[in-house]
């Protein structure tokens, strides 16, 4: 019987020192409870997402170094372990020195890798270069390599024969974290070292990301592909949040064994660090330790796990222990004022409420509950005195050219709003957040982030944006969540859940009269996350296809009637350029300079979705079908 430790550690992006001295206190456990196999992540020892440090020399030989270190220790165990690793002879294209993303396998003292294999240690083969992924950007593949040398992939893809005590061997097949994923890869290593040598036992070891959904759906699709291939399988991946400038991304492990016939025997907490000891019978090639699987979640309690986790080790790895957010009343600040409240005490909290002569006697309160909800501090600065300074100095401000007068600067109702929204967050909350010791919060939801509908540096600031990944409906999920299964009482108000959505910016827009924000939320989240997060991103012209097969509402999964929404066709046309025109205009200067962000979906902004500033454009189809549809009337 194989004793197998799953090392699903916490990774501390950039810090190898670090990450080197959390693997050795899990060796040194590993080895006291008799482990003759420990498994750490891909890159557990620099991380995976550092940006361009990956450039600097001196930081990739310091890893190199390290990793001869766990090397050292594997005098009583083998240890498989993901790190970067060098070739002094080779220089890339844009001229700096050979990177791969590798496996190492040490044992006695010594690295091991397949046979005939040109490196003491084994390549990734499969590269992603989607989302936010830049794998080719930093490292050579396997594919690569077998080009260069003139020889096919097939010829250096081979298991590493692994000396097991009483003289017998372990057949491993070697994966790094996409080399599972082959689906859309002409070359699929899985398939290709089961059919050529019969492997033993599979170790993936991978660095993947937190995507909703995405946990379950591994464990569907690897599960297929081990029982169609009829070989047991060890997947271990990391905790711990890794980020690129724009995205924070959340790692929950989910590291298991599966089973030749694909069934998960054995799976780790998720967003928890764990040494997961299971036993494997060499001869029988099955894992006969006890089952553990984790219970499947609803939607928003993998959103509350990743949110709560993501805020909790962001705030820990920025040493920052005190939070300011500006409250309205609405939903959107409510639902983060709570998640802040899962995380940090209540005196570390304080709530802003900012009313103008729009805001109503309702939203006030509701600002004043959450507080007393919370247990938190609160206050109200009025920014009503600031907008009438700012309009009787415009009114005094007189334009000149060349000494003759020119006019004045009219405040239209629209400006007069943003400068509200301006004044909320440039000046009262970043004020308070500097007396208060803290930062202060981006409170947007992804609908409105999509469309740019928040102040640029007014509610579009702040120090991240906990929830702006997520829709519009699935922060009203995430609020009756947080008071029914992590509070069990009511901390976000039922009255913040039931009123209209409302910026309260003007006296169009009192809630007290039901008028609230220009978006229908059942309808414009599911267009704009079509726009957004389907892999085959849609367009205009997508969706007046669906519209013309009658297909609309299936295609983007909304609930409401189109029909119902618009009195005429030329209306839906209307609405649907309206925010186009934003999505792929103006908004994206103002998600270029939004904050930083908690990604949770397939698609979110920032460097998952790499955008340019150009001129919204329409197909030649699509102007075609608008003809058709405003003929047919």
């Amino acid at each position: 019987m194989l004793k197998i430790a799953l090392a699903q550690m916490k990774v501390y992006p950039g810090d190898p020192r670090r990450n080197v001295t959390v693997m050795r206190d899990y060796i040194s456990q590993a080895k006291e409870k008799h482990c003759q196999l420990i498994i750490f992540p891909e890159l557990a020892v620099p991380g995976y997402l550092i940006g361009d440090i990956w450039d600097q020399p001196d930081f990739i030989h310091e890893c190199v170094r390290l990793g001869d270190e766990i090397k050292d220790l594997s005098q009583d165990i083998t240890i498989i372990f993901g790190n970067v690793a060098t070739d002094p002879e080779r220089i890339n294209p844009d001229g700096r020195q050979r990177k791969y993303n590798a496996m190492f396998i040490a044992q006695g003292g010594n690295f091991l890798a397949p046979a005939n294999f040109p490196y003491p240690f084994y390549i990734k083969t499969l590269m992603p270069n989607y989302r936010e992924f830049s794998d080719t950007r930093y490292f050579t593949s396997l594919l690569e390599v077998a080009q260069e040398d003139l020889v096919f992939a097939e010829d250096l893809v081979a298991p590493v024969v692994l000396p097991l005590p009483g003289g017998k061997t372990l057949k491993i097949g070697p994966l790094i974290c996409e080399d599972s994923w082959d689906d859309n890869y002409s070359f699929k290593p899985m398939q290709y070292l089961q059919k050529q040598y019969g492997v033993d036992l599979f170790i993936n070891i991978s660095n993947s990301p937190f995507t909703l959904g995405k946990t379950q759906r591994r464990h569907r699709l690897f599960g297929k592909a081990i029982d169609d291939l009829q070989a047991p399988a060890l997947y271990v991946n990391c905790t711990g949040i890794q980020n690129n400038g724009k995205n924070v991304f959340t790692f929950d492990g989910a590291s298991g064994a599966y089973n030749k016939d694909g069934s998960l025997q054995y799976e780790c907490d998720l967003f928890q660090e764990e040494l997961a000891i299971v036993d494997f019978d060499e001869d029988a090639h099955a894992f006969v330790s006890p089952v553990k699987r984790n219970e499947p979640q609803a939607e928003a309690g993998e959103i509350y796990a990743s949110l709560h986790y993501g805020l909790q080790s962001f705030l820990e790895s920025t040493g920052l222990k005190k939070v300011v957010l500006g409250v309205s009343g609405g939903i959107d600040s409510a639902v983060n004022a709570a998640l802040y409240a899962t995380v940090l005490p209540p005196e570390n909290i304080l709530l802003v409420n900012m009313p103008s002569v729009y805001n109503s006697d309702m939203t006030k309160s509701l600002a004043k509950e959450l507080a007393d909800n919370i247990g938190c501090l609160y206050t109200v600065i009025p920014v009503q005195d600031s907008l009438e300074l700012t309009r009787r100095q415009f009114a005094a401000a007189e334009l000149t050219q060349k000494d003759q007068p020119a006019g004045l600067l009219e405040l239209s109702d629209f400006i007069e709003e943003n400068i509200q929204a301006r004044d909320r967050s440039s000046r009262i909350l970043a004020a308070a957040a500097a007396a208060f010791g803290g930062v202060f919060t981006c409170n947007a939801n992804k609908a409105e982030l999509s469309v740019g509908y928040a102040t640029l540096y007014g509610d579009s600031a702040g120090f991240l944006a906990a929830t702006a990944d997520l829709w519009k409906h699935q922060v009203y999920d995430l609020a009756r969540y947080l008071n029914e299964t992590v509070f069990g009482r009511e901390v976000v108000p039922q009255g913040s859940i039931d009123i209209v959505p409302s910026a309260e910016l003007s006296s169009k827009q009192d809630v007290t009269k039901g008028q609230g924000d220009p978006l229908v939320y059942p309808y414009h989240d599911y267009l704009f996350r079509a726009f957004i997060e389907r892999w085959q991103r849609a367009t205009p012209q997508t969706i007046l296809e669906w519209y013309l097969a009658g297909t609309l509402e299936e295609n983007l999964g909304c609930s409401v009637k189109v029909a119902d929404l618009f009195a005429t066709p030329a209306d839906f046309i209307a609405d649907l350029e309206k925010w186009w025109r934003l999505i792929a205009g103006f908004a994206v200067a103002k998600r270029i300079q939004s904050p930083p962000l908690l990604s949770v979906s397939r698609r979110s902004f920032g460097y998952d979705l790499r955008e340019a500033q150009l001129t919204p454009y329409y197909t030649t189809r699509y102007e075609e079908l608008k003809a058709q549809i405003l003929k047919q009337g």
